[in-house]
């Protein structure tokens, strides 16, 4: 996908589900190489994403919980969650997540993923969000780049999790919503 438009973001529909798993493959085999073990990452299939993607686009709890898409050329060129935290030691009830966020790697660099965190941002504002975490590998330097150039900072929380085999630890970002 050429990005050469500036990009629409506008709410995921079921119909964005094999676009959607697409991003989400793509995104992962790039930003994770080195990262997670390449046999994971080379066995990762856009169609077996793509009908548990349509299930939870037609179940999302919009306006408070959902998945927002950014469309270039006409073209999905990467999506965002967002909702409320699904941490118990957040700091409270006004307290939203952005558990994903992700944009094809040929669209990176090009101001995609910053629309989408905007755009995330902006809808758990206005369900009265006051703050919002997120989780990064710990070993993900660009994303922590990323991240902290959008006004995040990491909170000193940490976790352990087994990804394709591999034990990793994501640490939790945090930030007031605008």
């Amino acid at each position: 996908m050429s990005i050469t438009a500036p990009a629409q973001v506008r709410r995921a529909r079921p119909a964005d589900a094999a676009p959607i798993a697409v991003v989400h493959v793509r995104s992962w085999q790039g930003a994770y190489r080195g990262l997670l073990p390449q046999e994971y990452l080379d066995g990762l299939d856009p169609a077996a994403r793509t009908e548990p993607w349509r299930r939870a686009l037609e179940r999302d709890g919009w306006p408070e919980t959902g998945t927002i898409v950014a469309v270039s050329d006409g073209r999905v060129g990467g999506f965002a969650n967002f909702g409320p935290t699904r941490d118990t030691d957040a700091g409270g009830t006004r307290v939203g997540e952005i558990p994903a966020i992700y944009v094809l790697p040929e669209a990176w660099g090009t101001g995609l993923g910053r629309g989408l965190m905007t755009a995330a941002l902006s809808q758990l504002a206005a369900c009265g969000f006051e703050s919002a975490t997120l989780w990064v590998l710990d070993s993900n330097a660009r994303a922590r780049r990323f991240y902290a150039r959008a006004g995040w900072t990491a909170d000193g929380s940490a976790k352990q999790d087994d990804i394709g085999g591999a034990l990793v630890t994501e640490v939790r970002y945090g930030r007031p919503v605008p």
